[in-house]
């Protein structure tokens, strides 16, 4: 990629880039459907992660094909993504013929389409602790040309804690949307940390929310396909055919250990 790297500005309150706005009336005014799915979550939480879940609960089985031919990305849409004209977040998700539409999104709780609430739309968000969400955040700015350059360990660390950071404050948007699921309920709040403990448990709790009943075989099997080692080897997965990554620079999905366990950054 040869363009320069997009300077953050203020936008309604939320340190946003042009690639997150320049489309954002008509992701406003997207129009979900009741059985739509969207995954919030604050930049590197475990979006890719929870995506592929949900990919592999409901498509896995009935369109398995799915899963060697076409990228996550293109699979659960990045609502609000505007670089290229001709995947914005919004159009791909409009093309959409799976049934649910599964969609992820990084807005704040107050940027979410207002089509999402009035039909009353399953949401699943997910939190990750600050610490390891600023060190993955640090280096995925390395090594995406479409975010803005994260200069220096310092510096960066200082605007996080300040929320000068493409989407804003991480406190914000963890807490704005522990707040929506007070009065929402249709939304699933989940830990980064609990997912990388027990992922079994995990997808049992999602496919509760969900209204889903696969077996143990093929929960089990789902669990193991998700695996950071499984992922980090899919390249309809792992990002690897995004222009914009690279992985000379890091890896756009890292591993941590959490409690002797491999999981996605």
């Amino acid at each position: 990629m040869d363009a320069p790297r997009p300077e953050l500005f203020d936008f309604h309150g939320v340190s946003m880039t042009h690639y997150f706005t320049d489309n954002w009336e008509n992701v406003q005014n997207f129009q979900a459907r009741p059985d739509n799915i969207l995954i919030a979550t604050y930049p590197k939480a475990g979006t890719t992660w929870v995506s592929y879940i949900l990919d592999l609960l409901y498509f896995g089985q009935t369109a398995p094909e799915r899963q060697t031919s076409i990228p996550i990305y293109e699979r659960v849409p990045f609502l609000e993504t505007s670089r290229v004209a001709s995947k914005r977040g919004k159009d791909l998700a409009d093309r959409l013929t799976t049934s649910p539409r599964v969609i992820k999104t990084h807005f704040p709780v107050q940027f979410v389409p207002k089509s999402f609430w009035e039909q009353n739309c399953r949401i699943i968000y997910v939190a990750r602790n600050a610490k390891d969400n600023m060190v993955s955040y640090f280096h995925f700015d390395r090594m995406n040309q479409a975010q803005p350059d994260p200069g220096d360990w310092s510096s960066f660390f200082y605007r996080f804690m300040e929320g000068k950071m493409v989407w804003g404050s991480w406190y914000d948007h963890v807490n704005g949307w522990w707040k929506k699921k007070q009065t929402h309920s249709k939304l699933h709040y989940m830990f980064y940390e609990d997912l990388s403990e027990d992922t079994g448990r995990e997808i049992d709790k999602l496919c509760s929310f969900l209204g889903l009943c696969p077996s143990d075989e093929e929960k089990g099997r789902i669990a193991g396909k998700v695996q950071f080692d499984n992922v980090k080897k899919n390249s309809m997965v792992n990002d690897s055919t995004l222009d914009v990554m690279d992985a000379k620079i890091s890896l756009s999905l890292r591993h941590k250990d959490y409690n002797n366990t491999k999981s996605i950054s």
